[in-house]
């Protein structure tokens, strides 16, 4: 096996067009099994206040169970990727789901904040693999835009959860404990669990797997982090997922406390604001082929921070109205459902699928691990508790800080080299 197969593009590898049946199947499946994610984070969303009074406990206590399951995740997907290089991508995704739903049935039953963190802890550890190993599959099938082209339509089932999450959690509240949600989850994720094992065939044949060796991850890990055409977009993504995450995980808060929003009231609105996500994915899978993906991307990024730019004026102006509000966030979501699968089209498909494992990996670590830190500078004020204010600071610091990362990289990778792939020396 030459360096070249390890750690550079397969520029030269034909991939026949799948039969639309499999793409169909494959979108379905991956969109499931993605979507409990999602779900696990969202549909808990409106029982923040509920489960503050429960545990005994305060608002940034609450908010860590979703910075903990962030930094599982993270961390999850560094071991997890590398791992499916190694044993292909079944049994990553299905053992990871077996954890994933043990950690959540074991919520149901906690009665303190600190073990409800820990559990939290231990479900974005195990749903890792779900994302990670979703990623790299849909690497291991398609090349350039058609990796965008996939992303988009993944997004259009896997969005579902988010969507639906906040407005099932919602009206969970009306039947029973917020408990009951974690027992529905319990249920989805049986079902992606079943769903993949049945469906999902291994798309990483023996012959194209790495053995597990540190002297190998360490080796690719440098490669990736010298290659711009990587970093750029995985830095872009990463800040631009921040700043949508704190949104996602004060704005429970700001909506019921700050805003006098019901919890129904909040999931409907969380709900709503979710569909841009998907209009964004959607108009972006519209473009592919037809304007490039550098493009695109600039495009919701401008939209993004255009809708910060707007929200911050409302939260200036000290206005309260919901409507007011829901506007300027669902055009910020529509420009996230535009920055995501272009930024991971963009990082992946400069790499070889040999080390998708890898690349998706430490994509999705830096991902949650600045999607779990940048919240909690919401929290940063005089009371201790998040803002509208606030909220759109860190947002409009996140965001900004994106644009200058894609910008400033993709200059100095114009006036690069293809970095040497790193494997070179281990192989020679």
């Amino acid at each position: 096996m030459s360096s070249a197969d390890i750690s550079t593009p397969d520029s030269t590898a034909s991939h026949p067009p799948a039969p639309k049946r499999s793409v169909v199947m494959l979108v379905l499946v991956l969109g499931t099994f993605t979507a409990v994610g999602p779900l696990s984070t969202d549909m808990y969303l409106p029982a923040f206040p509920q489960i503050a009074q429960d545990l005994g406990t305060q608002q940034t206590q609450v908010q860590l169970t979703l910075t903990a399951a962030m930094v599982g995740l993270a961390l999850g997907q560094l071991l997890i990727g590398p791992l499916s290089d190694a044993v292909g991508r079944r049994k990553p995704m299905l053992i990871g789901s077996v954890c994933f739903t043990l950690a959540t049935i074991a919520c149901i039953f906690v009665t303190n904040v600190e073990t409800f963190i820990a559990l939290r802890f231990a479900q974005g550890l195990a749903g890792a693999a779900g994302a990670v190993v979703a990623r790299a599959i849909v690497r291991d099938h398609f090349e350039g835009d058609n990796v965008a082209r996939f992303f988009s339509r993944l997004v259009l089932v896997s969005m579902l959860a988010p969507m639906l999450g906040p407005i099932l959690g919602g009206q969970l509240l009306h039947i029973g404990p917020w408990q009951l949600g974690f027992v529905v989850l319990t249920g989805v994720s049986l079902l992606g669990m079943t769903l993949a094992y049945f469906l999902l065939p291994e798309s990483l044949p023996e012959h194209k797997r790495q053995p597990v060796s540190g002297v190998a991850l360490r080796a690719n890990l440098r490669h990736l982090l010298s290659d711009l055409r990587f970093i750029g977009p995985m830095l872009t993504l990463s800040l631009a997922f921040g700043a949508m995450f704190t949104y996602i995980s004060t704005f429970s808060f700001v909506a019921q406390s700050q805003l006098d929003a019901s919890a129904q009231q909040y999931s409907v609105m969380f709900g709503s604001i979710a569909v841009g996500m998907l209009l964004g994915t959607q108009i972006n899978g519209f473009l592919v082929g037809r304007v490039h993906v550098t493009i695109r991307l600039a495009i919701g990024m401008t939209l993004a921070a255009l809708a910060v730019t707007t929200l911050g004026v409302i939260a200036l102006s000290n206005v309260t109205s919901l409507m007011a509000i829901t506007v300027p966030l669902l055009t910020m979501m529509i420009g996230a459902g535009m920055i995501f699968p272009n930024c991971t089209s963009l990082a992946l498909g400069s790499q070889s699928p040999r080390i998708a494992g890898t690349g998706s990996a430490l994509l999705g670590t830096i991902q949650f691990a600045i999607g779990g830190v940048v919240p909690t500078a919401a929290t940063w004020t005089a009371t201790g508790k998040a803002s509208l204010l606030s909220m759109t600071v860190v947002m409009a610091c996140a965001l900004t800080a994106a644009v200058l990362a894609y910008v400033l990289t993709s200059r100095l990778a114009a006036r690069r080299p293809i970095p040497v792939p790193a494997m070179a020396v281990a192989d020679s």
